[in-house]
């Protein structure tokens, strides 16, 4: 399933830190971000329902979209 978010991640030092978490939290996942997009969005493909994951996070926040 793919989940989209809207993130706090706008910079290159919190784009590392989030990358370090997404990548420990879902290692057999498939994430992205698009930090040139007003939302700063972060795309998810994963077989878990990361959304509580994700959006209780203490590196950057996130909003799941619809």
């Amino acid at each position: 399933m793919i989940y989209v978010f809207k993130t706090s991640v706008d910079n290159q030092a919190k784009f590392e830190s989030a990358s370090a978490l997404l990548n420990q939290l879902l290692p057999e996942s498939q994430w992205n971000f698009d930090l040139e997009d007003c939302d700063n969005i972060l795309r998810v493909d994963s077989e878990l329902n990361v959304t509580a994951l994700l959006q209780n996070n203490s590196v950057f926040d996130c909003i799941e979209l619809e």
